[in-house]
């Protein structure tokens, strides 16, 4: 299937079949590799499908819960510690379980929420948090399910 497509001026152009995809991966980088897979496991409660290690010491792992898979890497420094890590943007997790639920349980395990639980607008129920890298979190639900 190919759709017309116009960008700024000039003729329209072909556009390429649209991308059809089945799930959402992602690799980041952490300060601590070991804390930040504990945090993931232990706070989130994703599963470890595996670390490797250089030297000794962890040098990447791989994460998951449910469809969302995560890659962490050990960061080297090279763009300086004190760099800000996922600048302008935030990484959402859809659920069907009780956000509510699952705020209380993320808090007992000694963590703070960035927002509470709240409905939003858009027909979600949500809440905010911030990983041990900066990185910016959102679980959610739909409220309509």
């Amino acid at each position: 299937m190919s759709v017309e497509a116009s960008v700024g001026p000039g003729p329209a152009l072909a556009a390429p079949d649209t991308l059809d995809t089945r799930a959402v991966i992602l690799s980041m980088t952490a300060n601590d590799l070991a804390k930040t897979v504990a945090w993931y496991r232990d706070v989130l409660g994703f599963t470890v499908d595996y670390v490797r290690e250089q030297d000794g010491k962890p040098a990447s792992a791989g994460i998951r819960s449910g469809a969302a898979r995560i890659f962490l890497n050990q960061d080297d420094g090279g763009r300086g510690w004190e760099r800000v890590k996922g600048e302008g943007f935030a990484i959402t997790f859809d659920t069907a379980q009780d956000v509510d639920a699952l705020a209380a349980a993320i808090k007992s395990r000694g963590w703070t929420l960035t927002m509470e639980p709240s409905d939003m607008p858009w027909g979600v129920r949500m809440l905010r948090l911030v990983d041990p890298d900066g990185y910016r979190l959102a679980i959610w639900r739909p409220l309509s399910s």
